[in-house]
């Protein structure tokens, strides 16, 4: 059979797999689950054509490394093919970890069990399964490999990684803000001493990148509906839970009955493999079906909840930079209580606050260097005349207050 498949993606046109390992890997069910997991979870609330899915998004990833690797290449830095072929698994297996819902998920059923590591717990597992061919490509992606530059492509300040999700979310979406010059910006990729940087040349494609990231955080990822949409789906999973965990039998897939009645600690779901092969069996579609289903439950709070968001009926959320006025907030969980007869224990649910955060630039994590002409490197920030982009080096956080009007 032959192995060596083309693709053809809406962003980039075609990919090609370019080895039998690779397309084993994307064929595994554990990549094929990615097709069913939408990458903006509750963004097509707000932006109906954001239906992309984790699938697109490991393809598209894998893509731009190739071609970051040969542009490395023709400037005359080795990268032999097992190494090309290590890299190009890491990033297409970088986001495998993910769950339905991603964020959702992450703070309902599994605690606090981040997709990172449920991403290496799988490529490990694949490791065995593939008599060890993703060694090489599991020391990149724990950034153990000599040779930074690879891991920096794959997780850094300008990723192969972020490249892809802006590119591809904003000609999803439709906002033209998130639009980059991504083939520019990896032709001015270099390396010095081992690490990535950018080519003076590529300062203007830098900013736009940067820009771009931050503009797409308040106008997307943090749209305020799309908030609404995300906290109604935690408050959902919540609810389930708590109900789950106090006996009552809810419909759900076999997958997601396991997170509903086992409180999972991170430790355990690290150390027990059933937990992982469970996780590995969900999609978008097993919450989705149990909420339909809840939606006629005879527990008052689940069928609200489920019934807002089938029909759109979502919170009403009001951001703002200082915390919301406290005797606001009581005066509304007040009028909660009462029309909706609620107690005290079940107003959470219906009207509640918390923080977002936005920084598009993390100097202390990992600087964005800049190779200039005489060889020296400055920071993107100091080399750019562009004085916003300083304040992208900083968290702004905003307070959210959601609740149900009615």
């Amino acid at each position: 059979m032959n192995k060596k498949k083309i693709i053809n993606d809406p962003v980039y046109g075609f990919i090609t797999i370019p080895s039998e390992l690779i397309y084993d890997l994307i064929s595994h069910p554990f990549f094929q689950r990615l097709r069913y997991i939408k990458q903006l979870g509750m963004t097509h609330l707000v932006y109906p054509g954001a239906l992309h899915t984790r699938f697109h998004h490991a393809l598209g990833a894998m893509h731009l490394m190739s071609l970051a690797l040969e542009v490395l290449k023709n400037k005359g830095h080795e990268i032999n093919p097992e190494e090309e072929q290590a890299a190009l698994i890491a990033i297409l297996l970088h986001d495998i970890g993910h769950g339905p819902f991603s964020h959702a998920l992450e703070h309902s059923l599994v605690n606090g069990v981040h997709h990172e590591s449920i991403s290496m717990l799988m490529m490990e597992k694949l490791n065995l399964e593939f008599d060890g061919k993703l060694s090489l490509a599991i020391q990149i992606f724990k950034n153990q490999y000599p040779k930074k530059y690879l891991h920096q492509l794959i997780s850094g300040q300008v990723d192969l990684d972020r490249m892809d999700y802006l590119n591809r979310d904003s000609f999803f979406t439709g906002v033209s803000e998130g639009v980059i010059s991504f083939d520019r910006l990896i032709k001015m990729f270099n390396l010095v001493d081992d690490n990535l940087v950018i080519e003076e040349k590529g300062i203007y494609s830098t900013e736009n990148f940067l820009i771009a990231r931050r503009l797409m955080y308040w106008q997307v990822y943090l749209h305020k509906t799309v908030i609404a949409g995300e906290q109604l789906l935690v408050k959902i999973l919540e609810r389930a839970k708590t109900l789950s965990l106090n006996g009552v039998e809810l419909f759900a897939a076999p997958a997601l009955q396991h997170f509903l009645k086992n409180n999972i600690s991170e430790s355990d779901f690290l150390k027990e493999e059933k937990h992982l092969l469970n996780f590995a069996k969900l999609d978008d579609q097993d919450v989705y079906a149990a909420i339909k289903v809840w939606a006629d439950e005879s527990d008052r709070v689940l069928s609200k909840l489920c019934g807002m968001l089938i029909h759109r009926q979502l919170y009403k959320v009001e951001v703002s930079d200082v915390a919301p006025d406290a005797a606001k907030i009581a005066s509304i969980q007040k009028r909660l209580q009462t029309k909706l007869n609620l107690s005290e224990e079940d107003l959470k649910y219906f009207a509640f606050t918390i923080s977002i955060t936005n920084r598009a630039y993390n100097a202390g994590a990992s600087k964005i260097n800049i190779l200039k002409k005489d060889n020296t490197l400055i920071d993107v920030v100091k080399a750019s005349d562009l004085s916003t982009l300083q304040t992208l080096d900083k968290t702004v956080e905003k307070h959210v207050f959601c609740y149900l009007d009615c």
